[in-house]
């Protein structure tokens, strides 16, 4: 994490966010705080704090209370993750073992109980009816995301404004309510709360297509999971998507019957077919154009690192190979 430059203007914060994600990990019930620690010391990018700290810092933070959204922001992830992976009978994730694996469905699903509202605890002391409305309704709108893409599962007939739907819900919704938590706890002004709130889902959108891209060209010792997994679930994602509509009758019928099936049998074929009609081309352009709109949003915040730190951060999202 530390290599990539859009940490460095908050590294400190970023250490305090950790001493206070683990100090709210406290519970009087072990295997609470067994779980809670052992997902949250997996890792990841923790791209949802960092846009938290980053953000709160462009629009002039310089208390500390932006450590505790960042934490609750983690929180609120962690949870989703850990609920997520009993939903998708996961058993890998950022390549070693999930939480469900390891302990059991019942025990993952209640410690992401926990943590949601722990996170809700905590925006009590926060004290602001903004911020919370924000994150109420943002964790409102992931769980409706998780349902709709759960009725997507082996439906080949889902369509791309629909797979869209599932992906601002599920995954840019989150970095949405970050970047506008960030903004009204720094007391920016609304129309740098606006931009910040669109960046944030400019983010998360072309995120997610791009982990779309890399289910099908990525290395899984680098992805910490497997090439194919969406496929293998089900989950008829944008280059299926695409490939159904475009590409010939015999691409199309392959990749309808694969969704249908789950599994990854005809993996190969599959990452031909969706390279060859244009699909992987056709996700990556559409990642970009959300990163041209978010870096064009960040402009109405004052110059600083942290705005730099910010467009940096755009454009790894759409560079990346993990």
């Amino acid at each position: 994490m530390s290599t990539l430059p859009f940490y460095d203007a908050v590294a400190d914060d970023f250490d305090a966010v950790n001493q206070l994600i683990i100090r709210q990990l406290h519970s009087r019930v072990p295997l609470v705080e067994k779980i809670g620690s052992y997902i949250i010391s997996a890792g990841g990018k923790r791209l949802r704090p960092l846009v938290v700290l980053l953000s709160a810092r462009a629009c002039g933070m310089t208390d500390p209370r932006h450590h505790s959204l960042a934490a609750i922001i983690e929180f609120l992830h962690t949870a989703t993750l850990l609920h997520d992976d009993v939903v998708d009978t996961s058993d890998q994730r950022r390549g070693r073992s999930t939480a469900n694996a390891k302990w059991g469905n019942a025990p993952s699903v209640l410690v992401g109980d926990f943590l949601y509202s722990r996170a809700f605890e905590m925006m009590v002391e926060l004290g602001d009816m903004r911020i919370m409305q924000v994150l109420a309704n943002a964790t409102n709108v992931i769980a409706e995301g998780e349902v709709l893409q759960l009725t997507k599962v082996r439906d080949a007939a889902t369509d791309e404004a629909t797979y869209m739907e599932v992906i601002r819900s599920k995954t840019a919704m989150l970095f949405e309510a970050s970047t506008q938590s960030a903004g009204l706890l720094a007391g920016a002004d609304d129309a740098q709360i606006e931009a910040l709130r669109q960046y944030g889902n400019a983010l998360g959108i072309a995120f997610q297509l791009v982990d779309d891209v890399l289910d099908y060209t990525g290395e899984a010792d680098a992805m910490g999971k497997n090439v194919g997994d969406d496929l293998a679930e089900g989950k008829p994602t944008l280059p299926l998507i695409y490939t159904m509509r475009e590409g010939t009758a015999e691409q199309a019928t392959l990749v309808r019957k694969a969704i249908q099936k789950g599994g990854i049998e005809d993996i190969t074929a599959i990452q031909e077919a969706v390279r060859d009609c244009g699909a992987l081309a056709y996700t990556s352009a559409l990642a970009r154009s959300h990163i041209d709109e978010a870096l064009r949003l960040l402009q109405v915040l004052p110059p600083s690192v942290y705005r730099d730190s910010l467009e940096q951060l755009a454009e790894f999202a759409i560079d990346r190979s993990f």
